[in-house]
C-alpha cells in the first residue's frame, strides 16, 4: 500500500484586495523529498511557500502536514523550519549563540543544545567558527550557519525561500551541493523557493513550475525537460530554452501548431539539404562547446550546440536539420500534443 503523502495542499487559493497570488493550488509531497517552487517573479512560489509556513492565512482550500490539517494552525505550530534569504541571523550573537538560539527560547537543556550544536557545526563544516559574529564570516558561511539553525530544530519539514540569490556564482554552487547533501544525508523533505532552473533541475527530485498563480507542471528535472507540457514550460526549462517554430515553416503539421526543438537535437546541414535557412546571430564559446543562435522569421529561440570552438560569424547564411522524432509538438493553445 502507497504511504499518504507528507505535504498536502488541496485547491488552496490566496488573494489580495482581489488581485491573484495564487489560485488552484494541488500538490502532494513525498516525505524526504526535494522539491522545488520554480517559476519567474510574480509567479506565485514565494506565496505557496508562505501559506505552508504559516505566514499566509489561505481563502480557500486546505493544508496539510503529516495527516493533521494545519489550514488555521499558526507557523510555530506547524511542527517545520525554515531557512531565508536574508540569513535572519543576529548580529550581536556570535555563531553558536545564533544557532542555538531557538534551542534556548524553547527551553532546551544546556547538554542537548551543545550535543544538537556540536552535530550541525560539523556538517556545516563551521567548526572553529563557534564565536564569530556575523560580521565576521563571509556570506557562504551565513547561510551554513542558517542551515545549521536549522539543523539543530530537528524538524522533519524544512522551508527555503530562495537561500542562494545573495550568494556569487562560484559560492552559490558549493552551497547547492552542501543543502542537497545536508537533506539527503538527514532524510529531511524540503520544499525550496528558487527562481534559478540551475538550482532547481540540479537539486530537486520534483519541480513545480509556476506562472501567474497556477501550477503549470510538476514531475521530475527529466519530465519537464523531456515532456513539457505547454510552450511556457518549453521556453522555461532548458539552457538554452527550446526553440519553437510554426508549423507554417516545415509543412506536414496542423496550421497553427507550434514545435519545438531543443538546441542539441539540431544539426548544420550541407548547403540545400537543410529543412530550415538560418542566419547567425551571435556565437558563444563555452569551454566544451559553442553555442550558435539563430534567426528564423517564422521561429524563436533557435540555435545549435557545435563541439569545442566553432565560432561562426554574424550574418553568415545556414541551413540545419533535425529529425521528426525529436520534435515537440504543441496546438495552438500552447499544450502538449502526443507524437504523431
Amino acid at each position: 500500500m502507497t504511504a499518504a503523502p507528507f505535504v498536502v495542499l488541496e485547491d488552496v487559493a490566496k488573494r489580495w484586495n482581489g488581485q491573484l497570488g495564487v489560485e488552484n493550488i494541488r500538490l502532494e509531497i513525498e516525505e524526504g523529498s526535494f522539491v522545488a517552487l520554480l517559476g519567474p517573479s510574480g509567479c506565485g512560489k514565494s506565496t505557496t511557500l508562505r501559506l505552508l509556513a504559516g505566514l499566509e492565512a489561505a481563502d480557500e482550500g486546505r493544508i496539510l502536514i503529516d495527516g493533521r490539517d494545519v489550514t488555521a494552525a499558526p507557523a510555530s505550530e506547524r511542527n517545520l523550519s525554515m531557512v531565508f534569504q536574508s540569513y535572519a541571523l543576529f548580529p550581536h550573537l556570535n555563531v553558536a549563540e545564533n544557532v542555538v538560539f531557538g534551542l534556548k527560547v524553547r527551553r532546551v537543556p544546556r547538554a542537548e543544545r551543545e550535543e544538537k550544536l556540536a552535530r550541525a557545526l560539523a556538517i556545516t563544516g563551521l567548526q572553529g567558527y563557534e564565536a564569530r559574529k556575523p560580521g565576521e564570516l563571509s556570506g557562504g558561511q551565513r547561510q551554513r550557519v542558517a542551515l545549521a539553525r536549522a539543523i539543530v530544530a530537528g524538524k522533519r519539514l524544512c522551508l527555503m525561500d530562495e537561500p542562494l540569490s545573495n550568494l556569487d556564482a562560484k559560492l552559490r554552487n558549493s552551497v547547492r551541493k552542501d543543502i542537497k547533501r545536508l537533506q539527503r544525508n538527514l532524510g529531511i523533505t524540503v520544499v525550496y523557493v528558487t527562481h534559478d532552473q540551475t538550482e532547481a533541475m540540479s537539486m530537486a527530485d520534483k519541480v513545480v513550475l509556476m506562472r501567474d498563480g497556477h501550477i503549470q507542471q510538476v514531475g521530475t528535472p527529466e519530465e519537464l525537460y523531456n515532456r513539457p507540457r505547454n510552450t511556457f514550460v518549453a521556453e522555461f526549462v532548458g539552457a538554452p530554452p527550446m526553440a519553437l517554430i510554426r508549423s507554417s515553416a516545415l509543412g506536414g503539421f496542423a496550421p497553427g501548431q507550434m514545435l519545438g526543438i531543443r538546441a542539441e537535437k539540431v544539426r548544420i546541414a550541407p548547403a540545400g539539404q537543410g529543412r530550415l535557412a538560418c542566419t547567425v546571430s551571435e556565437s558563444e564559446f563555452l569551454g566544451a562547446e559553442t553555442l550558435v543562435g539563430l534567426d528564423h522569421p517564422e521561429a524563436t529561440g533557435l540555435s545549435v550546440v557545435r563541439p569545442g570552438l566553432a565560432l561562426m560569424p554574424p550574418g553568415e547564411e545556414v541551413s540545419i536539420t533535425f529529425d521528426d522524432r525529436d520534435l515537440h509538438v504543441f496546438d495552438a493553445d500552447g499544450r502538449r500534443l502526443e507524437a504523431r
